[in-house]
């Protein structure tokens, strides 16, 4: 196979994670015969500080061209300043909007070797394995709204969403718990939002197409805490754009860490964006500490979903899972018995077990 893959390492540790998930995929390129050719760009503090612009339109013209896109991270202390009129992160969601990725997902599993590194007891995290699907182009994020400029004392941003808007969202979530246990938890804010009865209601409608399918809708408040109380009862979490930002951000201390946990935004084509859900983490950028298996696990999801290759992508994320079956760990994730190793150093050892592996095969 051949395809085109745009990096947009970004900012902060993002460059560090990037370069380990391409030395993943460039191993498996070779091994598998498939032709990966690999073209960075420019995006978010790095491409304002070179262009100005968060989102080049050369950035933004080769990833529209590629076959996928993977991404580190954008944002940090320099550009922080929310009041400016240009910020990193307006460069995240213009690439969102340019390349149609309506679908964000995010999948929890906790895995047995790491239910130390969690703050939660281990009968609590026993058998989680979830997925959030969160609407990515809609609602309050890209609503009407009201700076607050020149001193003034009001401000407004607007949760908007259409009928289309959320069946769309809700076949993608319908379709993917088919292929898992068969279980989707819609979550909403109905008994306030009139967006969120909305939601409700077309959610029930596209449930009635998927009869191997249950539907329960919960509120985000109730979701939040369901998430720490019992979290093995989720299989798909369907989410709006806000109540998906944060309910992933709170699922990854599941996990232990927000550097262990991979996403995939996906639109109507192959083509997608991978990226970890942390931050360009700028404490401790540039130490080589930050840990690359977000990273890494995104671009198994990019073989998945953006290329058609599952055999590779399975062989990453057992790779992954036998390296902390071994004991080593990143700074995030460490702890008594465990070997603390680099950033470099766990993407090496990534692709070496992915390599022994095939070898056995």
């Amino acid at each position: 196979m051949r395809a085109r893959i745009v990096t947009l390492p970004g900012d902060g540790a993002g460059p560090e994670v990037t370069a380990e998930a391409v030395k993943v995929l460039s191993t498996i390129g070779a091994r598998f015969g498939h032709r990966f050719a690999f073209e960075e760009a420019l995006i978010g503090g790095a491409a304002i500080d070179a262009t100005g612009e968060p989102l080049p339109s050369t950035s933004l013209d080769g990833c529209q061209q590629a076959d996928a896109v993977l991404l580190g991270a954008v944002g940090g202390p320099k550009w922080a300043d929310p009041t400016a009129d240009v910020r990193p992160e307006q460069g995240l969601l213009a690439l969102r909007k340019g390349l149609e990725l309506f679908a964000n997902l995010r999948p929890v599993r906790v895995l047995p070797t790491l239910v130390a590194a969690s703050p939660l007891k281990h009968e609590v995290l026993s058998g989680v394995d979830l997925v959030i699907v969160r609407e990515l182009t809609g609602g309050i994020y890209f609503g009407d709204r009201q700076e607050a400029t020149d001193g003034a004392v009001e401000a407004h941003d607007t949760m908007s969403y259409t009928a289309d808007e959320v069946r769309r969202i809700a076949h993608v979530a319908f379709r993917l718990a088919r292929e898992r246990r068969g279980s989707v938890v819609s979550v909403d804010k109905a008994n306030v939002l009139a967006s969120s009865r909305l939601w409700r209601r077309v959610v029930a409608e596209v449930a009635a197409e998927y009869e191997d399918v249950s539907l329960e809708s919960m509120l985000v408040d109730t979701a939040a805490m369901q998430l720490l109380r019992r979290p093995g009862q989720f299989d798909v979490l369907l989410t709006a754009n806000m109540f998906g930002d944060i309910l992933a951000d709170e699922a990854s201390m599941l996990s232990g860490s927000m550097g262990m946990l991979p996403s995939a935004s996906l639109g109507d084509g192959d083509g997608g964006l991978y990226e970890p859900i942390h931050g360009s983490a700028p404490d401790i950028a540039g130490r080589g500490i930050v840990n690359p298996l977000a990273a890494i696990l995104s671009s198994a999801m990019l073989l998945r979903h953006s290329l058609g290759l599952e055999t590779e992508a399975a062989v990453v994320e057992a790779a992954v899972e036998r390296v902390l079956d071994g004991g080593y760990r990143t700074a995030d994730i460490a702890g008594a018995g465990t070997t603390s190793i680099g950033t470099a150093e766990m993407g090496d050892r990534v692709t070496e077990q992915m390599l022994n592996d095939l070898s056995e095969t």
